[in-house]
């Protein structure tokens, strides 16, 4: 018969209790692994929306801009760079990109947010960082607003946070690149005057310039864009002033956002109108690199950089 000591016992105890507890961690370690590939995510409202899943590492959701741009180029041009790091999640919004379109043409910026809340629960990612680009970061910003315990941290690159101070931003840059001859009278109204410059651009053969430090890049991105079908819903729908939230501007909100954030700025990035102090995250890193609007294909190697040495650094 065996006898074992009150502390003999107290160790095997313990000594189980650990194994169990590592093996529970190493199984949700396991299962936090998301299987590569593309897969269709359907929306409570029954959108389909395209994902992409690439790479191993922490899961990190790609909010792309445009309005409507959709994930393709990104994943080709930068998000390439992140995946011997990160699992990267790229979603394309409804109306956008590959995903489809909403019958009842609810765009708002709730049902946005809503769509990224459904994805990350159809995947079952408990945290994940949310990255966005350009005007991805108004989206990116409502989501961490309303879901905070679900976004480990936020990475905003080029990010537009007021849609009203890009849009200033872009028609001032750009009548500023055309001849006096060809730059619309300053008393029409902004939309019709943002649609002729951007009309002019492309008759100029300037248009490459407005987000691009060299032509050879704008031609890279273009080539790149049209190498799939796009959904131009969203975009229609933003730019007809239909949707008035998108109209907002997201930067106070940022105050209160303590997650811990990395903003990559462009130095001479004309398309955001912001500047470091625009994102007033209480948790913020700020990286300027040289170049405009696309950081991430301007400056791959410091973009790469940038982000691997902050989520690197984040808390496990």
């Amino acid at each position: 018969m065996f006898r074992f000591s009150a502390s003999a016992l107290r160790f095997r105890f313990l000594l189980l209790l650990m194994l169990v507890v590592v093996s529970t961690a190493a199984q949700a370690q396991k299962q936090s692994a998301l299987p590569a590939g593309s897969r269709t995510v359907l929306t409570s409202d029954s959108v389909k929306l395209f994902v992409q899943v690439a790479g191993k590492g922490t899961p990190c959701l790609f909010v792309h801009g445009g309005p409507g741009a959709g994930s393709y180029s990104f994943g080709k041009l930068g998000g390439n760079r992140l995946e011997n790091k990160l699992q990267m999640v790229y979603l394309d919004q409804r109306g956008s990109g590959r995903s489809g379109s909403s019958r009842s043409k609810n765009y708002s910026m709730a049902r946005m947010v809503q769509d990224l809340e459904e994805v990350r629960q159809q995947l079952g990612v408990q945290k994940w960082v949310v990255m966005a680009h350009s005007f991805g970061g108004t989206i990116a910003t409502a989501y961490a607003q309303k879901y905070p315990q679900r976004v480990q941290a936020l990475v905003l690159t080029n990010a537009v946070l007021n849609p009203v101070a890009s849009l200033d931003s872009m028609l001032a840059y750009g009548t500023s690149l055309l001849p006096a001859a060809a730059r619309p009278a300053p008393s029409l109204p902004q939309m019709q005057r943002f649609g002729m410059v951007m009309g002019a651009l492309q008759q100029q053969k300037l248009a490459g310039q407005l987000q691009f430090s060299h032509d050879s890049l704008a031609a890279r991105a273009m080539r790149t864009s049209r190498a799939v079908p796009g959904n131009s819903d969203f975009a229609q729908q933003v730019f007809s002033g239909r949707l008035a939230d998108y109209g907002q501007d997201y930067a106070p909100a940022t105050a209160k956002l303590t997650v811990p954030t990395l903003v990559i700025l462009g130095k001479d990035d004309r398309t955001t109108g912001a500047t470091a102090a625009t994102y007033q995250f209480p948790r913020k890193q700020v990286v300027t690199l040289a170049g405009k609007h696309n950081s991430f294909l301007e400056q791959p190697a410091q973009f790469r950089q940038a982000v691997v040495s902050f989520v690197q650094q984040l808390p496990r």
